[in-house]
């Protein structure tokens, strides 16, 4: 309209873009602040399924949102407590989840001013493959020292508060001499990028995984040879779990795939409680390729499958050299996998329960195997 040029209070500047998605103008400030915990690890959220203390917060969103359900005839929308391990890995902060209620989880919920990754304590940085682990967080460390996990230092930031934990901590690492490194806070959050640290660290060196012609051969000179191989096994708990049974009952040796598989980390050493050290874990380029290799040597290579063509309990060959494949937590054997195996065998169960966890068959297979041979003796 003519002569809105001249009127008062006219828009002299362009009117300004529209915000740049999710975060607005304060999206920088998320920048490096590291993955958001998804539901059922937030012990605040309605979704929590940890296994540490409910919060009674939370304990009143999950009935609120129960009544809400019956109400309209739906399924709740609530976590099943109890139901994931949320333990290992929160060294300190148990139940509480880092940067609730401020920004950077100071003392009395102040911040602290530190920049990096809000991540859970026990998180570990991400090392390249030949180079040292850095575990952090005070109960994870804690934990890894009282079970021996290989250690060649204690990193400690200068002016930490000194607790219990902290005391055994040092306590610990200088019975076993470990050297204690004080180091400022600063370098500390350097080492680990920016991972919540508590304060503390502890240096763990590479595994030392035997050759797998070595384990092999080692394996054929015993009286009843048995090794045991995972097929895309992930979590090193799992991995720990299958050495310490490997160990229990009589296996040699331990094979594992070097992509998309766990390998032998300080969660992987403190599960196998110290059986890592007696039992050859060797890593392979090839999984198929090293079953065949084993069949060619004379294994009988046998694969644990829920729908398996041989029940466990008539599993004949296990007195005979053997190799047992135990599948992945989801998905089980892999299709070449499954077709290298001799045989595929199930374990009876008399519930409808569809599986069991990789670390619990490997165990139930094994003591069968154990049994059978031992009867044989």
């Amino acid at each position: 309209m003519a002569g809105n040029s001249q009127r008062r209070g006219r828009r002299l500047t362009s009117k300004a873009s529209a915000p740049k998605g999710t975060g607005g103008k304060n999206k920088d400030s998320l920048a490096g602040r590291g993955r958001t915990l998804p539901a059922d690890e937030r012990p605040w959220h309605k979704g929590y399924s940890g296994t540490e203390k409910l919060p009674q917060r939370t304990a009143w969103k999950q009935d609120k949102e129960r009544r809400a359900a019956a109400e309209e005839g739906r399924a709740p929308k609530i976590g099943q407590p109890g139901s994931k391990d949320t333990t290992w890995g929160r060294g300190g902060g148990r139940g509480v989840p880092v940067g609730r209620g401020a920004s950077g989880g100071g003392r009395g919920g102040k911040p602290t001013g530190r920049s990096g990754p809000r991540v859970a304590p026990g998180r570990k940085s991400n090392p390249s493959k030949d180079s040292p682990e850095l575990l952090v967080g005070r109960n994870p460390v804690l934990e890894a020292l009282r079970a021996n996990v290989p250690a060649t230092a204690l990193y400690t930031a200068q002016g930490i508060d000194m607790d219990d934990r902290i005391n055994e901590i040092i306590r610990t690492a200088a019975d076993r001499g470990i050297a204690n490194l004080e180091i400022s806070r600063a370098e500390l959050d350097r080492m680990t990028g920016g991972v919540l640290h508590q304060g503390v660290g502890l240096q763990v060196p590479p595994f030392a995984y035997q050759p797998f012609e070595d384990m092999v051969a080692a394996s054929l000179e015993q009286q009843a040879p048995l090794l045991v191989a995972l097929d895309g096994v992930t979590d090193p708990r799992n991995l720990g779990a299958v050495i310490r049974s490997a160990a229990a009952f009589g296996a040699q040796g331990v094979f594992v795939p070097e992509r998309r598989a766990a390998g032998i980390t300080a969660t992987a050493w403190r599960t196998s409680a110290g059986a890592a050290a007696r039992v050859p874990v060797a890593q392979v380029t090839n999984l198929t390729r090293s079953l065949k290799a084993c069949r060619d040597a004379g294994f009988m290579v046998v694969g644990l499958d829920a729908d398996g063509d041989t029940d466990l309990y008539d599993l004949e060959a296990a007195v005979g050299p053997l190799v047992v494949v135990v599948g992945s937590e989801g998905r089980g054997l892999s299709r070449l996998v499954g077709e290298t195996c001799d045989l595929t065998v199930s374990i009876p169960m008399i519930s409808e329960v569809e599986s069991l966890n990789a670390s619990v068959a490997a165990a139930v297979t094994l003591a069968e195997v154990a049994r059978r041979r031992s009867a044989e003796l």
